[in-house]
């Protein structure tokens, strides 16, 4: 695994994302969303898992919480799906604290909700993703 990967599977999601949205368009619901986005990756032969629950360790008391992020792409990035008006920096903190918590390297925040969607659009990475090779 390598970063070139990562960025490049990345690229994948976001082009498929585009494409649902380009579709759909903006103000449906985030399930829609999700379960389109989820078949066009699938179609494009990627492994899509969908609404995870992100387990957790604190001092050796293992627990799965409340939370289920929405898709997991070849097991390595977290994609994190909204559909509302205005972004909340919350999602981000939520999605940094499942990418910790999952020890994975990428996430990819998309609200649908906007008319172009690279305004709702954000990636994070994560240590785990500094230590890879970058080829």
């Amino acid at each position: 695994m390598t970063q070139y990967y990562i960025n490049r599977l990345g690229y994948e999601i976001v082009g498929a994302a585009i494409e649902v949205h380009n579709s759909l368009g903006p103000g449906l619901l985030e399930s829609v969303y999700e379960k389109c986005l989820a078949h066009d990756l699938l179609i494009r032969g990627y492994d899509v898992k969908r609404q995870i629950p992100v387990p957790g360790n604190y001092k050796g008391l293992e627990f799965t919480t409340e939370f289920r992020l929405d898709l997991i792409v070849n097991d390595v990035i977290i994609v994190e799906l909204k559909a509302a008006e205005t972004w909340n920096k919350v999602w981000e903190a939520q999605l940094l604290t499942y990418l910790k918590l999952m020890n994975l390297p990428k996430g990819l925040l998309i609200n649908f909700f906007e008319p172009v969607l690279k305004d709702g659009m954000k990636s994070f990475v994560t240590e785990a993703y500094a230590k890879l090779p970058k080829e």
